[in-house]
């Protein structure tokens, strides 16, 4: 099943360069499978715990090995499914928004180099899928033409960086230890200099490519200036690759003294960023810099939860880093789609563009509020059960009132810069043209990730349970 999981997107993309004119319909086929083999994934995992196979019958330490658990396939799921999703908004709106033909093979490899990160346990492995993530990445971006050259530029030579950092990291770890193998690394780990140069490095390099602050300064404009469809797949998933081999080097690898010292950086920094990523969203004219801006903010949420995991061990700041991953991916891939869809409809950038959007287009501006409020962390959203499990676990650990009045604080931003635009919409709208006619299939497809994110409470009890027994 996970052979095939990387297969398909594979075959699927080379496919497209010989038969260019079925490029949509491949897209859409392969992510329809994928999301229905990722569903047998994790009903197998759920049944029989993680699988691990070898790759070419290779020997450990030898054998690419490919091992998924129960977030794993919740991760390869959520990607398919978004996958599909925004495919058929790409079809819904192709010849208006002219992706171009590059779109299709550029996103099926998208799912490969992340289906391929959710899945490996091998550091140079994932460095490999790091670099494919980063250079398609940037492909998407410059898809808009012209006007996404200096961002796109701007993101390869970041992620360049991030990445060199990275590999520096890893070949520090490779000729002291001799292994690679996450497992295999943590039998032999040792808390000294070496060890903690690596990991600081590597941390740099995926801080830089998760956009996380104060590393983020590439994110807004790259992905406000990409098109819709790519800055929904960008913001809802890309930033969440990075964010992942972070966990896993300091959850499975540091010793308890390094994560316990590195502890308050991370939770500073995702203080900061729910902090500054606010007052950036709301200060902002243009209606994508304030989402990707509020992708920075939201950021600050899994990075707090991985600081106070790392310094607690407290299980429900587990479930809560996951939740906010899981709940973020969906409200942030329907603000993208939604925003995308009024500023093109209406023909402007600047937030004032949606002004009177509830009355011109409805649809687009519900699905967009819906989202909002996960953002803000309204009940019974997605969102609501990650923040919820956050204040859980602080309040359970006692005298960390600083913690829980920030997150007050941040929520009030939060609520701030959503209201913003919901005001702007419900004011008078401005005299449309006779022959005004919004498409309705891109808002619809717009306002379904919404939906789900709000749909997330009626599984939120095995959610929890799943997410505290396996943060990785």
């Amino acid at each position: 099943m996970m052979v095939l999981l990387l297969i398909l997107p594979l075959v699927g993309a080379l496919l497209m360069l010989f038969w260019p004119k079925i490029a949509p319909l491949l897209t859409l086929l392969t992510a329809a499978i994928c999301s229905l083999a990722a569903l047998q994934l994790l009903s197998l995992v759920s049944e029989q715990g993680s699988q691990q196979i070898l790759l070419a019958g290779w020997p450990s330490g030898l054998a690419i090995s490919l091992e998924a658990n129960n977030l794993s396939s919740l991760l390869i799921l959520l990607t398919a499914l978004l996958q599909l999703l925004v495919g058929l908004y790409a079809v819904a709106t192709y010849r208006r928004d002219k992706l171009g033909a590059g779109f299709w093979p550029l996103s099926n490899l998208l799912q490969l180099g992340l289906t391929a990160l959710w899945l490996s346990r091998d550091l140079f492995n994932l460095y490999v899928c790091l670099e494919l993530l980063g250079i398609v990445a940037v492909a998407l971006v410059s898809l808009s033409g012209d006007k996404a050259i200096k961002p796109a530029l701007n993101y390869l030579l970041l992620s360049l960086f991030g990445s060199l950092c990275y590999l520096l990291g890893v070949a520090m770890l490779y000729g002291a230890y001799g292994v690679l193998d996450i497992s295999a690394l943590a039998l032999q780990w040792q808390a000294n200099i070496l060890s903690t140069a690596a990991l600081l490095l590597m941390t740099l390099g995926l801080m830089i490519k998760a956009a996380l602050w104060p590393l983020h300064g590439w994110l807004p404009a790259a992905h406000a200036s990409a098109p819709a469809p790519v800055s929904a797949l960008l913001s809802a998933l890309v930033v969440k690759g990075p964010l992942f081999i972070l966990c896993l080097l300091w959850l499975q690898l540091a010793s308890i003294p390094q994560a316990t010292a590195i502890a308050p950086l991370f939770a500073g920094c995702g203080l900061a960023a729910l902090l500054l990523g606010g007052v950036s969203a709301l200060r902002t004219p243009f209606a994508k810099n304030m989402v990707a801006y509020s992708t920075v903010a939201q950021l600050g949420y899994a990075m707090l939860a991985l600081g106070l995991l790392l310094r607690f061990n407290q299980p429900l700041f587990a479930a809560a880093l996951w939740l906010f991953v899981l709940a973020h991916a969906l409200a942030k891939a329907a603000c993208f789609l939604a925003i995308g869809e009024i500023t093109t409809t209406l023909g402007g950038k600047r937030l004032n563009t949606l002004k009177g959007a509830s009355q011109t287009m409805p649809l687009a501006m519900f699905a967009f509020a819906v989202a909002g409020g996960s953002l803000i962390g309204l009940p019974p959203s997605g969102g609501f059960l990650a923040k919820w499990a956050l204040l859980q676990g602080l309040w359970l650990q006692g005298d960390q009132l600083l913690y829980l009045l920030a997150i007050v604080v941040v929520t009030l931003l939060s609520a701030a810069y959503v209201f913003r635009v919901v005001v702007l919409a419900f004011d008078r709208a401005d005299p449309v043209t006779p022959d005004f006619a919004p498409r309705i299939l891109p808002q619809w497809l717009a306002l379904l990730p919404a939906l789900a994110v709000w749909a997330m409470a009626l599984y939120s009890e095995p959610l929890l349970r799943l997410l505290k027994q396996e943060g990785l």
